[in-house]
């Protein structure tokens, strides 16, 4: 395979893996513009790093479910 049909191929995973996320955490169903918000106050917040550790054990709980 080529360098670039690799690459397509990485970032196809990646989104399906990322969409994966967005239906187990029961998002699925926002429209887009709800989501999209929901996302950037979420990467705000992860600038303090004890909100890092709470979404990171909460996210280990989850999957472990």
């Amino acid at each position: 395979m080529t360098r670039r049909h690799e690459e397509r191929k990485a970032d196809a995973y990646r989104k399906i893996k990322l969409g994966g996320l967005v239906i187990k955490a029961g998002l699925a169903d926002l429209p887009s513009n709800v989501l999209l918000g929901l996302l950037m106050d979420g990467a705000e917040r992860l600038r303090d790093p004890d909100a890092v550790e709470q979404f990171a054990r909460r996210g280990d709980k989850e999957f472990k479910t």
